[in-house]
């Protein structure tokens, strides 16, 4: 008996022990999953690669989904189970767009590339919701492999509440739950990892699309209420966020991405879109890894990620350039080239043009699109759109033209660049690329409006003063010249504007006189929030020619026969315009240099200071000379009122 209690005691002591020895082989030989994620942001359409100046003077390639395609496919040759997820903008841009609401070529080609998510980013509601919807049964009747979509702030309780929303709001509800968008958060497994992934947009790109026809909840509430549902009803791994709200890896907490990292808790990976900024170096907030990719298919963004005892930990993080040294995946070509087929089918037969045709040759390249508009003087582009506008006008109306004083490019809907060589009506729809008009056709349509000469110097004033405070308020003004000091008060930098021809011939401008102006529909009607947006300050208001205030700007379309006349297609027509080189129209030279639109005068002396001050200057320096003499009122009563309680106090000790 004592014999069999040795050996069964023997046996345990063994079976314990090789447990034990098993255990660390185990461990070793499942250890915890990596997390391999590829991220990319404000793709905008960009299926062809972009032609750019190199720093030799070369002119190269950068960009394209073909590109990217390979790139992809490498990290996964060595990380099999890698996620991928865009931060939102990935349509709107290049002429692509065109066939957004049937063809749905973005969610297609998307898909054909493997993205696992994309959040739903202000662009993809150019078109309103109404085309955002038909885009949504276009990609489903396809029957092609498409991305996940997410957007989870969508305030549907409100839409539906309101009459002249609900219908719009509830075609597209259908359609996003057809296709499957999250509209709270989506669970996705790949190689023993799985990934709770929500998609939010900010309040700065929802400022943006005042016309879509959709509300939203904050995006911060809606983000801890997402993740609050995420850890009660999920053993997901991993968090993460794709937002569309804007980070400035400058300035984190300044921006609203960098908020939303700071506000919320349990967010693991935070991937930016919206900003355009690329993040070279993860920055951590609140525990949250927040990372961007850039725009334009430029770059893709490639994450690993491990557990450490603090949670998720970054292990290694690159930004990829997709250059031109990377071949070109010939799958997603040939359904590009199919995609551009179609573009010459569908859209550009209306204006007798094809992709590829050249339209001008330039000489020199201009300001690359990520460096545009980056300070406050001129932008040989700028000028040359503002002027393609009045071109295209005269050329529109034919004999019934009625002279245009001055036309208006804002930074912000100007939206690629033109480099060296040929330029094709697939630059010229790119760099003006933005919205869609009342007729249905994408592309905004130019319009005609009336200004004081009061106001035209308003618009110098918007261009000096607002646009430091916001970019996209950075103005082109063919039919001006002004001066300005950066120095001076703010709102009073301007000191002289003056018309100016396109000829450079320069006249008086007479404050009481109405002008006629020109620019993009969605321009327009920004300049109709001017005065609101200043509290007064900055007074301008678009009217009609008799000076009566506008109510409908799209009552003031311009056509030509029965067409509206698109941004693009101005710019376009001014190309043909220019005078031929060898055959081929060729942009002159006067557009490689400034045309002293906007004079700058650096001076901090008390005369130049001073000089020319506008009504805003005297509206604050009465605000400070009211506020110094309630002071001084203030003052005297409480010296009255010391020296009385003094006299008192004498009185009563005599």
């Amino acid at each position: 008996m004592k014999k069999i209690i040795k050996i069964a005691t023997l046996a345990l002591f063994l079976t314990i022990t090789a447990g034990l020895l098993l255990l660390p082989m185990s461990s070793a030989a499942h250890p915890e999953p990596e997390i391999s994620i590829l991220f990319t942001a404000d793709l905008h359409s960009n299926f062809d690669p972009a032609r750019f100046m190199t720093d030799d003077g070369v002119i190269a390639e950068r960009g394209g989904f073909a590109r990217m395609q390979t790139a992809i496919n490498r990290i996964r040759e060595t990380h099999p189970n890698t996620f991928l997820f865009d931060a939102g903008d990935w349509s709107m841009g290049t002429i692509f767009q065109t066939i957004f609401t049937h063809e749905a070529p973005e969610v297609r080609l998307m898909g054909q590339l493997g993205f696992d998510a994309a959040v739903i980013g202000n662009h993809e509601l150019d078109y309103h919701a109404a085309g955002f919807t038909e885009m949504l049964d276009a990609a489903m009747a396809s029957g092609d492999a498409l991305s996940g979509l997410a957007l989870a702030n969508i305030d549907w309780d409100s839409m539906f509440a309101d009459p002249a929303l609900a219908n719009d709001a509830q075609a597209l509800r259908t359609a996003m739950e057809q296709y499957g968008v999250a509209l709270d958060y989506m669970l996705i497994e790949r190689g023993g990892v799985t990934a709770a992934v929500f998609g939010v947009i900010g309040p700065r790109p929802i400022a943006y699309i005042p016309e879509a026809g959709l509300l939203f909840h904050d995006y911060i509430e809606t983000a801890r209420n997402v993740v609050a549902r995420i850890q009660a009803e999920t053993d997901a791994d991993i968090i993460i966020a794709l937002s569309h709200s804007g980070f400035n890896p400058e300035n984190p907490l300044g921006s609203d991405c960098g908020r939303l990292a700071e506000a919320v808790d349990g967010i693991d990976l935070l991937i930016s879109g919206h900003s355009h900024n690329i993040v070279y170096e993860p920055i951590i907030i609140n525990d949250t890894i927040i990372v961007s990719a850039g725009a334009n298919t430029f770059h893709l963004g490639h994450i690993v990620l491990g557990q450490s005892d603090r949670g998720i930990a970054v292990e290694s993080y690159q930004i990829i350039p997709i250059s031109q040294d990377i071949p070109k995946d010939m799958t997603v070509q040939a359904q590009i080239d199919e995609f551009r087929v179609t573009v010459d089918r569908y859209y550009l037969s209306m204006f007798d043009y094809t992709y590829d045709q050249i339209l001008a040759y330039s000489p020199f390249p201009f300001t690359p699109i990520e460096e545009f508009g980056r300070h406050l003087g001129e932008e040989p582009l700028g000028n040359l759109i503002a002027n393609s506008y009045i071109y295209a006008v005269q050329r529109a109306e034919g004999e019934n033209f009625s002279p245009v004083y001055a036309a208006i490019a804002p930074r912000g809907v100007i939206r690629a660049s033109f480099p060296q060589g040929p330029l094709t009506v697939a630059d010229a729809f790119a760099v003006s690329s933005l919205g869609i008009g009342p007729d249905g056709v994408p592309g905004f349509p130019l319009v005609s409006l009336y200004l004081y000469g009061r106001e035209l110097r308003t618009i110098a004033e918007i261009d000096i003063s607002v646009s430091t405070l916001m970019s996209g308020a950075r103005l082109y003004v063919a039919g001006l010249t002004y001066t300005f000091n950066p120095n001076r008060l703010l709102l009073n930098r301007v000191t002289s504007v003056q018309l100016m021809d396109l000829y450079g011939d320069v006249s008086d401008l007479e404050d009481d006189r109405l002008y006629r102006v020109v620019g993009g529909l969605y321009s327009a009607q920004m300049l109709g929030t001017v005065e609101s947006l200043s509290f007064g300050l900055l007074q301008l208001t678009p009217k009609d020619a008799y000076g009566n205030p506008i109510e409908n700007m799209e009552d003031h379309i311009i056509h030509y026969g029965d067409m509206e006349l698109k941004e693009w297609l101005a710019l376009a027509w001014y190309l043909e315009s220019f005078d031929s080189v060898d055959g081929v129209p060729t942009v002159p030279a006067r557009y490689n240099d400034a045309m002293g639109r906007k004079i700058e005068i650096d001076s901090r002396s008390p005369i130049e200071l001073l000089r020319n001050p506008n009504r805003v200057f005297f509206l604050l320096l009465g605000a400070i000379l009211l506020v110094l003499a309630i002071l001084v009122a203030a003052a005297l009563l409480i010296i009255r009122s010391v020296r009385k309680r003094k006299r008192k106090k004498a009185a009563a000790s005599a």
